[in-house]
Parts: structure tokens; sequence; C-alpha cells
């Protein structure tokens, strides 16, 4: 499309499709059949597989949130030396960021599917056909397994680890790793299920009380 700007060293596959107004940084790779929408930005040496498809106002390979504190209460950058890496068949919507990696790579595995506005901090995992929905943010060096869906507006803290079939109700925030697959969690912090369910209802009831 107009006003694509590529990067040097750029490496773009066959039927791959870029719509005006993206950036496509230094190193870049894009495998085949990828579809790259309006005003999407990635970062220097960026990996992206087959198939996959970013929505508009995307941004792969912006800098992770890296700093080192001084004793004066300043605030000095880290340098973020990885990248992004992309598998294949994924699907990212409008407005996402995803971080790159202070050292390696931030890794998001074959057939994940990320609605509008998620954000995916450096050096996270995103296991094989997992699904984040929007408003939802998984912290720096969080690993999920396969299968992992977070429901709407959902957060997880850094450095955790989530079972495969996991699933997190909308508004919860994970502050735990998770290592029994196919549990049900919600709440803040999250617990199971129908223990949270529970919970509410003792509220409730004790509220009534009142």
């Amino acid at each position: 499309g107009r006003g694509v700007n590529l990067g040097k060293n750029v490496v773009i596959g066959k039927n791959v499709h870029i719509v005006c107004g993206s950036y496509i940084g230094d190193n870049v790779t894009i495998g085949d059949g990828c579809v790259i929408y309006s005003n999407v930005s990635i970062y220097r040496d960026c990996v992206l597989g087959k198939n996959n498809i970013i929505h508009s106002g995307t941004v792969i390979g912006s800098d992770g949130f890296g700093f080192a504190h001084t004793e004066d209460g300043k605030h000095v950058k880290l340098y973020q030396n990885g990248n992004v890496v992309l598998e294949d068949d994924i699907e990212i919507g409008s407005n996402c960021c995803v971080d790159r990696a202070v050292f390696g790579s931030t890794l998001i595995k074959n057939g994940v599917k990320l609605d509008n506005l998620v954000q995916i901090a450096h050096n996270c995992e995103i296991g094989e056909h997992s699904i984040i929905v929007g408003q939802s943010g998984v912290a720096g060096s969080t690993k999920l397994h396969r299968n992992v869906i977070l429901a709407a507006q959902s957060g997880i803290i850094g450095h955790l680890e989530i079972a495969p079939f996991t699933t997190i109700g909308g508004k919860s925030g994970v502050t735990k790793s998770i290592k029994e697959p196919g549990g049900r969690f919600s709440g803040v912090p999250a617990i199971e299920h129908k223990k949270n369910l529970k919970l509410q209802a003792r509220i409730s009831q004790f509220l009534k009380s009142l």
C-alpha cells in the first residue's frame, strides 16, 4: 500500500499484503500469506511466520518496560536487546502491543488469537491456540501454556506460569502460578471459580444482614 516504509534487509514472503501507512523495521522477516493492515509498526529484528493477520494500529517489537532505579529516584532505561517472534496462523487485533524481549524473544506460538487492546510484555511466551480478550494484559516473563483463555480486562502479573487449558474470568487478577491444567479461575486475586462464586454469595448475604 501507499506510504509503507520498509527498512534495510527486510524479507517478505509470497502473497503478503501490507496496507498503507505501515512501518516495517530493519531485519524483519515476514512469512508467506501474512496480512498487515494500515498503520501497523513492526520494529527491527522481529520474525513473523506464515498466514498471520495483524490489524490496524498494532505495534510489534516496541521496547519492553525496563528501567534501573537510582538512589536519587531517577529511572535509567535498560536496552531491550531481543525481538518478537510470531509463529503461524496468529491473528492480532487492533491497537495491541507486543513488547520485544530484553534478551532472547517474546514468543507467540501457533494459532494464538489476540483481541483488540491487548498488552503482551517483554519475554512472555503465549502458548499454542491461546485466546486473550480485549483490554487484558500479561506482565513480563510470564508463560502461558497451550489453550489458555483470558477473558476481557483480566491481568497476569510477571514471572508466572499458567497451566494448559486454564480459563481466567473477566476482570480477574492472577497473582500466583497455576500448575494444574483445565482449571477455571476468577476474582482479584484469582481463585477457583466455584470458590469465588461461593465467596460472592457469602458477601452478599452478609451485606443483606447489616
